[in-house]
């Protein structure tokens, strides 16, 4: 049990949303239309989570160990085709995880401030709210760009604290990566960590996460509210 939350930050892509198949079709285009050969969704759960450009980097890389030799003229290059491709899907092939709108949704009756803090450049983040029906829980949306810092930086986590006046003690952070899960840290809040996410191949729990859950709607199992 985690006692006395006043405010939750969420993680998006892995979290709230099963996100892979759309950016695994944009990236794979990507390097298709770079004359590369393509990446699958298996390597590109693996490769997501510390923003466009890094994912982009493991892509022109084939690795999640970026080649320090990689021309930044093909990166730039490389990353505005993977906007244009990934914009122009649509993001027909991404869905909320099992019962996210249902716990979301009582977490907002009971009171609970929400935001989202995610490393996903900020233009996609409102429409996909949007589009899943979930714009009207978060009180904050900060993407990967909205500040200079971002996770495993804390800098987002501080900057919520200072705004609404919460401590550290009342934010816990809800995600499925181990960047979620440093910035909790650095920043002193609690958190949660999901099983079932994206998180480089390896277990949630190696993180130390505070609390570990396998389905989200344990979230309302895990958390005592505070007044």
């Amino acid at each position: 049990m985690i006692e006395n939350i006043k405010f939750i930050a969420f993680d998006l892509d892995g979290t709230l949303l099963d996100s892979v198949p759309d950016l695994a079709d944009a990236a794979d285009l990507t390097m298709r239309h770079l004359g590369r050969e393509g990446v699958t969704v298996e390597q590109v759960t693996t490769w997501i989570g510390n923003g466009a450009d890094i994912l982009i980097g493991r892509a022109l890389s084939r690795s999640v160990d970026i080649d320090p030799q990689i021309d930044p003229k093909l990166q730039r290059q490389a990353r505005e085709l993977f906007d244009h491709y990934y914009a122009a899907g649509g993001h027909q092939k991404s869905a909320l995880y099992a019962d996210v709108k249902t716990t979301l949704a009582s977490l907002h009756q009971a009171g609970v401030a929400m935001a989202i803090v995610t490393n996903k450049p900020s233009q996609f983040v409102p429409h996909l709210l949007e589009e899943h029906g979930l714009s009207e829980y978060f009180v904050d949306v900060i993407g990967g760009d909205t500040f200079p810092l971002r996770k495993p930086d804390p800098f987002a986590l501080h900057w919520l604290m200072e705004k609404h006046h919460i401590a550290a003690t009342q934010l816990l952070m809800v995600g499925d990566s181990r960047n979620d899960i440093l910035a909790a840290q650095a920043a002193s809040c609690r958190s949660l960590g999901l099983t079932y996410g994206y998180n480089y191949g390896q277990p949630i729990s190696d993180s130390q996460p505070d609390v570990v859950c396998d389905h989200f709607k344990q979230l309302l199992d895990v958390v005592k509210l505070g007044c």
